[in-house]
């Protein structure tokens, strides 16, 4: 979160063991254009990620008192996505544990509502989360330590969106070659604060221009400031 706008993004890989990779969407977009934009990704255990996705879409199919379509505050919106995963857990929970089965799940929450400012969350497999502040500014759920460096070294509140884009995504390229559980796709959606419309999103497959790009780029670019590094005077 930045002072322009969000940047998301997710990847698409599953998996439950090196031969049993799938390709799965993380990143739900829930938009009334002019009145709200809420954007959630999410990691864990997918079974329970979708279920907790389905909880919230049924809610708002049976029009409930207070659903993420009609919540007054991104608070409550966060408070929602919480209370789901808490009943989906508590429901799915003690099953999945009876075959070890991790049911851990986490979700990054963000958005805008008319009448308030932007926002974002982290919630965490027990349904409570935090906020992001000027000092902390972004959040990562998943597989963090590689695509992190790269994000603290450029990422402020002045950011610009263009490149918080290019740094979001030199962070999964990072990530994506040193941790075989993060591939493409990577969805990506940007958010321009105050304009309450989900208008620039793209998702990136494997032989994207763009990202085959920015990749080789940033390569080059990593091994000509290592090259430049002065060398170690031994006394």
């Amino acid at each position: 979160m930045i002072d322009a706008g969000f940047v998301f993004a997710s990847d698409s890989r599953t998996n439950a063991g090196v031969d049993n990779i799938s390709t799965f969407r993380k990143m739900k977009v829930f938009e009334h254009p002019g009145e709200r934009v809420l954007v959630i990704v999410n990691s864990g255990n997918l079974a329970v990620t979708q279920a907790t996705i389905n909880h919230l879409e049924q809610a708002i199919r049976r029009n409930l008192d207070m659903h993420v379509m009609n919540a007054p505050s991104m608070y409550d919106v966060a408070e929602l996505v919480g209370r789901s995963l808490r009943e989906v857990r508590h429901r799915d929970g003690p099953f999945l544990m009876e075959n070890n089965v991790d049911a851990h799940a986490n979700f990054i929450v963000g958005g805008q509502i008319a009448g308030e400012s932007q926002r974002l969350f982290m919630v965490y497999s027990e349904g409570n989360f935090i906020e992001a502040t000027q000092e902390t500014p972004y959040f990562q759920i998943g597989e963090v330590k590689y695509g992190k460096p790269i994000i603290d070294r450029v990422i402020s509140a002045g950011t610009s969106l263009d490149d918080a884009v290019k740094c979001v995504l030199v962070s999964f390229d990072s990530t994506m070659h040193s941790n075989l559980t993060v591939g493409p796709p990577i969805d990506l959606a940007c958010y321009e604060r105050d304009t309450l419309r989900l208008s620039r999103s793209h998702r990136f497959d494997a032989n994207d221009p763009y990202m085959r790009s920015l990749s080789q780029g940033w390569n080059e670019g990593v091994r000509r400031a290592f090259a430049q590094l002065p060398n170690f005077e031994w006394s």
